[in-house]
C-alpha cells in the first residue's frame, strides 16, 4: 500500500504538534494569540509579504535587508551576514549569486581571513540600496504622518518595550511586565570612581581578570578626567530605580577624526532592560553630533553580550589578535563604526 500522507500533513505532525491530517489546534494562551495577531497586523501594515510591490522595487524583504547591511557597513563578509540576519548559508549564497548576476555586488577573499568571502556593493548596488532606503523612509513617514506628537511618543515607547522584552540577551527570569524605566545622565562627582570599582569587581567575578585590569581602568579614567574636553568627551551613567546600573565613555582617539568608546558596563541585575543598547546608542549619537568621522572600540571575544550590542549598533569587526592580559589568554578585537 502506498503512503498517501501529504508533506503538509507530515509537517503538521512533526514534533508532537498534532497527528497527520488533524486540524491545527488553537492555543489557549492569550499572550500567544495576541502576539500572533500583532505579527499578522504588522506584516500586512508594512507589506512584508509583497515587499517589492509595496515599495515599487524588484526586491524581496530579505534582499532589501541584505542590501541595507552592505550599504551601512564598510566591510562585510558573507559569514557576518549569515550571523547578523540568521540566514541559511545555502539560501544566502544563492541570493548573493543573484546579486552578482545583476552586477549589484562583487565577491572576493576577505583580507581578515582568506577562508571568508568579502562582499562589496558596486555603484549599481549602492544606487539600489539608496533607492530602497529613500522609499522605506517615505513609507515609514506615511505611516506616522497622521499621528499626533503625543501618540508618536507612545508608539516609540511601545516599540522600545517590545525590543527590550524580546531581546535575545534578556536576562532569564526578568519580569514580563512593563520594563522599569532606564534613565541616562552625564557624569557627576563619584561616577568615575564607581566605574573603576564596578569594572574591577565584575570582570574579576565573571572572567577572572586580575589586578592589572583594575589598574588599566584606573589609568583610563584618570586620563579622561585630566584631559576632559566637554565638546569632545563624555561619560554617561545609566540608572534603574535610582541606582547606578551601567556606564560608558566616549573620548578622543589618537586616530584623526576618531572617537573611542570605552568601559561599557552593565550590572548583572540590570541586564535584559536594554541598558547596554541605550548607552551605546547614546555614545554613537554624541560622537556623530561632535563631528567625529568614526567611532572605534577594543574588546575581547569572551564578552559575547557586549559584542552583540556593538553589532546591532552597526559596528564591524576589523581585526583580531591573541594576547595574554589580566591573567588570561584572550582574543582582542577591534571594532569600527563609520559615522
Amino acid at each position: 500500500m502506498t503512503n498517501s500522507t501529504s508533506a503538509a500533513q507530515k509537517a503538521a505532525g512533526a514534533g508532537g504538534a498534532g497527528g497527520a491530517g488533524t486540524a491545527p489546534r488553537a492555543t489557549g494562551d492569550p499572550v500567544v494569540r495576541e502576539l500572533r495577531r500583532f505579527n499578522r497586523f504588522y506584516t500586512n501594515l508594512i507589506g512584508a509579504l509583497d515587499y517589492g510591490r509595496a515599495l515599487y522595487t524588484p526586491y524581496t524583504l530579505t534582499e532589501a535587508r541584505v542590501l541595507y547591511e552592505l550599504a551601512h557597513h564598510e566591510r562585510v563578509d558573507a559569514a557576518d551576514l549569515r550571523t547578523s540576519l540568521s540566514l541559511d548559508a545555502g539560501y544566502l549564497s544563492r541570493l548573493l549569486g543573484k546579486f552578482e548576476e545583476r552586477e549589484l555586488i562583487t565577491r572576493r577573499r576577505s583580507e581578515r581571513d582568506p577562508r571568508r568571502q568579502r562582499i562589496d556593493l558596486t555603484d549599481g548596488g549602492q544606487e539600489a540600496a539608496g533607492l530602497l532606503e529613500a522609499r522605506s523612509q517615505d513609507a515609514a513617514g506615511s505611516l506616522l504622518q497622521q499621528l499626533p506628537e503625543a501618540d508618536r511618543e507612545r508608539l516609540v515607547a511601545a516599540m522600545r518595550t517590545i525590543r527590550t522584552l524580546l531581546d535575545e540577551d534578556r536576562a532569564p527570569g526578568a519580569p514580563a511586565g512593563p520594563a522599569p524605566e532606564v534613565t541616562l545622565r552625564t557624569g557627576r562627582p563619584g561616577d568615575l570612581g564607581w566605574m573603576v570599582e564596578r569594572n574591577a569587581a565584575l570582570y574579576a567575578a565573571e572572567y577572572g581578570f586580575d589586578l592589572s585590569y583594575e589598574a588599566l581602568v584606573a589609568r583610563i579614567v584618570a586620563e579622561y578626567a585630566e584631559h576632559f574636553d566637554p565638546k569632545r568627551d563624555r561619560t554617561w551613567t545609566a540608572e534603574l530605580a535610582g541606582e547606578r546600573v551601567g556606564a560608558v565613555m566616549c573620548v578622543r582617539d589618537e586616530l584623526p577624526g576618531a572617537a573611542r568608546l570605552r568601559l561599557l558596563l552593565v550590572e548583572p541585575g540590570a541586564r535584559g532592560h536594554g541598558v547596554g543598547g541605550r548607552l551605546v546608542d547614546t555614545c554613537v549619537e554624541f560622537a556623530r553630533e561632535a563631528g567625529y568621522r568614526e567611532l572605534v572600540l577594543w574588546t575581547n571575544s569572551v564578552l559575547s553580550s557586549a559584542r552583540s550590542i556593538y553589532q546591532r549598533a552597526g559596528f564591524e569587526l576589523v581585526g583580531e589578535s591573541e594576547h595574554h592580559s589580566f591573567g588570561q589568554d584572550l582574543i582582542g578585537q577591534d571594532w569600527r563604526l563609520a559615522l
